[in-house]
């Protein structure tokens, strides 16, 4: 009896034993076959021909970047990268340095030490806009201190006027209360670009995705899973198609006025959408920085885009990165297939050349800019 008893006790064991090593196997197969979103990227076994830009092949204006506290040393930098790109001018657009709202007098003069340093260093590779404080919005002095200040700049080498998506989303006036695109306030000073000439290079919201769901539907979500601080809501502050919509009051009360709507205005992804948007507004421009992603998904589609409008887009990067240019080079001018972008956040698809004519190219490359920015040195272009 006792025999039995042990021998079915070593019997038990045994195949809890199995039992346990068999778990933990299809535990460990389990837990191998998961993983993040952020950690799939395998890489493409497709074959096909591959032509990387590290150049564009005409000479270009971005007329969107961000550069702060220039030395010497940072523009002779800027300009060997330029160099290296085929890029003939930048155009920086933080004229006053990164805050909104500094003091006046040392905004302006950060500017003004920019541009000399800019002219003295390399003369005619650099544009500067001009931003607007909105420190005491909402007094009586405010309209006539801005008006003032912005033909100030302009005689002081600002060759345009910065609006960053502060206004409609930050911008608050003396009461507290939010600022909206097309406070009447601003009328004076959207009127006022149009008497002096220079465009208007305005970004207002974020894109819809921030205002959706943060679920599986939401082609954004894991860049609001990185950034959460850049979730919207109807209410934080506003809902997306009112800030539109004021933008679009402020293009529609200025036909005098040149814009430049910046990241197409959020439209890259609806192109039937972005050109009834250009019909109209004829005053109205966009600027290509940071939704190059959304013609690379689409190249069929996008390449008829910039024939259509090949007189209404601007080459723009914004965040200076010189190897990010590559990708906007290989997208405009190659038709290659199913390479892939630089920022899974922005887009975790690949991208597709558009293959854009000559003619196309030069005239988003730079032709469009000549004409719309005043002052640019045109020596560095073919025509």
């Amino acid at each position: 009896m006792n025999i039995c008893v042990k021998k079915s006790s070593n019997f038990n064991f045994i195949v809890l034993f199995f039992l346990l090593i068999f778990g933990v196997l299809m535990m460990y197969s389990a837990f191998a076959q998961e993983m993040s979103f952020e950690e799939y990227n395998p890489p493409s076994t497709l074959v096909v021909p591959e032509n990387p830009v590290k150049k564009a092949k005409f000479p270009f204006v971005d007329v969107h970047s961000h550069q702060w506290n220039v030395h010497e040393e940072t523009v002779n930098r800027l300009v060997r990268e330029m160099e290296e790109l085929n890029m003939a001018v930048m155009v920086n657009l933080s004229g006053r340095g990164r805050s909104r709202d500094t003091n006046d007098i040392d905004g302006q003069e950060y500017m003004y030490s920019m541009i000399r340093r800019f002219n003295g260093v390399a003369p005619g590779r650099f544009i500067v806009f001009t931003n607007l404080s909105f420190r005491e919005f909402g007094t009586r002095a405010w309209v006539e201190k801005a008006l003032l200040d912005l033909e100030k700049d302009v005689q002081n080498g600002a060759n345009g006027l910065k609006i960053y998506k502060s206004l409609g989303l930050s911008v608050k006036d003396i009461q507290g209360e939010r600022v909206p695109v097309d406070h009447p306030d601003l009328d004076p000073i959207w009127k006022k670009c149009g008497e002096l000439g220079i465009p208007v290079l305005i970004h207002s919201a974020d894109p819809a995705q921030f205002w959706e769901p943060m679920d599986a539907n939401n082609e954004r979500w894991l860049e609001l899973k990185l950034n959460p601080n850049r979730r919207r809501s109807a209410n934080n502050p506003a809902p997306f198609e009112q800030i539109i919509s004021e933008q679009h009051n402020v293009f529609r009360k200025h036909p005098n006025t040149t814009f430049i709507n910046a990241h197409m205005g959020w439209m890259a992804n609806d192109l039937d959408k972005a050109e009834a948007h250009l019909k109209e507004f004829p005053n109205v421009n966009f600027g290509i920085g940071a939704v190059i992603a959304e013609f690379g998904r689409q190249p069929r589609r996008a390449k008829q885009f910039f024939i259509n409008c090949q007189d209404r887009v601007l080459f723009a990067k914004d965040a200076y990165n010189k190897e990010e240019f590559y990708t906007y080079f290989r997208v405009l001018e190659t038709e290659d297939e199913y390479f892939p972008y630089y920022k899974k956040y922005h887009a975790f698809w690949r991208m597709y050349g558009l293959g854009l004519p000559d003619e196309v190219l030069k005239k988003v490359y730079y032709k469009n800019a000549v004409r719309i920015i005043p002052n640019l040195d045109t020596s560095r272009f073919p025509d």
